[in-house]
C-alpha cells in the first residue's frame, strides 16, 4: 500500500541525515551549526513539510495568532479597523481570528473561551459588554475604548475630548454661530463619550447655548433625529434655529444630513455639518463620507499590535491616546 500521510520531522532528520533535535531546533528558530541548518532547510523543502504551528504553540506557549473581538463589520470603521489590525499582525507574523459579537455579551464570552482554549498570544478587543472577568490573566487584553470598573485593563483611545471641541472649533471658524450636537452613546462607559464633553466646552468657550440630542443607543435613530430636528425649526418660515451639527459618528451624521434633505434643507448651504471617525467612501482611499474628525485607525492598530507582543516585557499605560485630525469631506463650507 502507498503511504500517503505527510512527512514527520522524523521524516525530515532521516532524510537530513541528523538528529530529531536538530530538525525541532531549526524549526523553532534556536541556535545550530549553519550546515546542520542548511541540511534541515533543505530536507523541508524537499519533503514539503509544513509545520504545524498551532501544535508548537501549545508547547511554547505561542500560538503565533492574535484574536480581534469587533461588535459587527457591516458599518465602515468596525471594518477598516479589522483591515487594519489584520495587517499589523501580518507584519508581525501573527495570524488573526476575527469575531464579530453584534454586541451580543452571551456570543464574545463564547468567542473568548474559544480565544483561551486556542492559547491565543492575546485579545484586542472593541467591546460593547463587560468581558474584563472572562480573560485568563495568562492572555494579554487591550481594550479599544471601553474601561471596566472591576480590573485594570490597558485601553487605547483616539483623543475624544479634543476632537469633540475641534469639531465646534471648526464649525466655529466656517462661520456656525449654533452648532448642535447629536448622538447615541452605549450603556457602557468608554472614551468615545469625551466627544460630547468636548462639544460642551467648545460651546463654554464660545459662549454658546448648547443644544443636543444625546441619547442611549437604539435602533430607531433616524426618527429620534427627526423629531429632534424637527423641533428646532420654524415650519412657517421654513428656518431652524441651528446652522452647524457635530455628530458623535459617521454614522449619525449620515442618517443626520438624510433627515435634513427630506425637510428640504441643504448641506451644507442650510446646515454645516461634521461627524467623527474619518470614514471613507472606499477604502483605502483619499475620499471622506462627510466632514469628519478622522480617527488614526492605522496607528491605532499599530500600537494595539505593538502593546498586545510586548505585554510581558514592557508595563502596559492605563490609557494611550492618539491625536485626531479634521479631514473636509463636503457637508461643510471649507472648498
Amino acid at each position: 500500500m502507498i503511504k500517503n500521510s505527510a512527512p514527520t520531522m522524523k521524516d525530515v532528520a532521516k532524510e537530513a541525515g541528523v538528529a530529531l533535535g536538530t530538525v525541532s531546533k531549526v524549526i523553532n528558530g534556536l541556535p545550530v551549526g549553519e550546515p546542520y541548518k542548511s541540511k534541515v532547510e533543505t530536507a523541508i523543502k524537499k519533503l514539503n513539510y509544513q509545520v504545524n504551528t498551532y501544535a508548537r504553540g501549545l508547547k511554547t506557549s505561542q500560538t503565533k495568532t492574535l484574536t480581534l473581538i469587533i461588535p459587527s463589520l457591516t458599518l465602515s470603521f468596525y471594518a477598516n479597523f479589522a483591515y487594519e489590525i489584520e495587517q499589523q499582525a501580518y507584519l508581525h507574523e501573527r495570524k488573526l481570528i476575527l469575531c464579530c459579537s453584534n454586541g451580543i455579551p452571551e456570543k464574545e464570552i463564547d468567542y473568548i473561551s474559544l480565544a483561551s482554549q486556542s492559547k491565543t498570544d492575546g485579545i484586542i478587543a472593541l467591546t460593547y459588554s463587560d468581558i474584563s472577568n472572562q480573560v485568563p490573566e495568562s492572555i494579554p487584553l487591550i481594550v479599544f475604548d471601553r474601561y471596566f470598573e472591576n480590573r485594570n485593563i490597558p485601553r487605547i483611545s483616539s483623543d475624544n475630548f479634543a476632537g469633540g471641541h475641534l469639531a465646534i472649533d471648526k464649525l466655529y471658524e466656517l462661520g456656525c454661530k449654533n452648532p448642535i450636537f447629536i448622538g447615541f452613546h452605549s450603556m457602557f462607559p468608554g472614551e468615545a463619550d469625551k466627544r460630547f464633553d468636548g462639544y460642551m466646552a467648545a460651546c463654554n468657550k464660545y459662549h454658546i447655548e448648547p443644544v443636543y440630542l444625546y441619547e442611549a443607543d437604539n435602533r430607531d435613530c433616524y426618527n429620534s433625529i427627526f423629531q429632534f430636528i424637527t423641533e428646532h425649526q420654524n415650519k412657517e418660515l421654513h428656518k431652524l434655529d441651528f446652522d452647524g451639527i457635530f455628530a458623535n459618528t459617521d454614522y449619525h451624521a449620515c442618517i443626520a444630513i438624510r433627515v435634513l434633505k427630506d425637510l428640504c434643507y441643504s448641506v451644507p448651504e442650510d446646515v454645516q455639518v461634521i461627524g467623527f471617525d474619518g470614514t471613507k467612501k472606499f477604502y483605502p482611499s483619499d475620499e471622506y463620507i462627510v466632514s469628519t474628525i478622522r480617527q488614526p485607525l492605522q496607528d491605532l492598530a499599530k500600537k494595539c499590535v505593538k502593546m498586545i507582543l510586548n505585554a510581558e516585557n514592557d508595563p502596559i499605560p492605563t490609557l494611550t491616546l492618539l491625536p485626531v485630525t479634521y479631514e473636509y469631506g463636503g457637508t461643510t463650507l471649507d472648498r
